[in-house]
């Protein structure tokens, strides 16, 4: 039988009340105080809490305050920037490309819940993996749901909702956000 853990990744409903995901969470939460309580004049403590965070070697920048579920489940490539205030809800695989930046209060939400109120009663929840490509700038404030997908070089707007994939190489902007034009015309 698997885990409920086994049963998250896997992106089935799993019960994210299980006392390893509630030890996970805590330590994670623990691990962002610290990070959000460094002082820009730490430059080498802040890396370490945020290799430990992550799970892996890091040169991303990260502006405090920033939140996540796990933290280990975010993968990043090289020189990543997250400005203050973002929410990485990362329930399932979060996997940002090279240069990726993200604006103020940018939200990127893997968690979801069933459809049928009987499964939310019972406090079962699932996810969907994301995947942000290299070079990607998404504006301050937008909201990045469960399942998507931005490709290469793509430009999302500030304040939009990204409810769909997103191809390489375009600004897309809206709510929901949708395509507006490739990058270079």
């Amino acid at each position: 039988m698997k885990t409920e853990k086994e049963k998250m990744l896997a992106g089935e409903l799993y019960d994210p009340l299980d006392p390893q995901l509630a030890l996970e969470r805590q330590r994670c939460r623990d691990l962002c105080q610290l990070i959000n309580a460094s002082r820009e004049d730490q430059p080498e403590e802040r890396r370490l809490l945020l290799e430990e965070l992550f799970g892996q070697k890091t040169d991303a920048w990260i502006q405090p305050p920033f939140y996540c579920d796990y933290g280990t489940n975010i993968s990043l490539g090289r020189k990543v920037f997250f400005n203050f205030n973002c929410v990485v809800l990362d329930v399932m695989p979060v996997t940002i490309g090279d240069f990726t930046l993200f604006g103020p209060a940018v939200q990127i939400y893997t968690a979801t819940h069933p459809l049928d109120a009987e499964e939310r009663r019972r406090g079962l929840e699932a996810a969907k993996a994301i995947h942000i490509g290299s070079d990607v700038w998404v504006g301050g404030g937008a909201i990045i749901c469960p399942g998507v997908t931005i490709g290469d070089r793509s430009i999302i707007g500030a304040g939009s909702v990204v409810t769909k994939d997103i191809p390489a190489d375009v600004i897309a902007a809206g709510n929901p956000c949708r395509v507006i034009r490739p990058v270079k015309e």
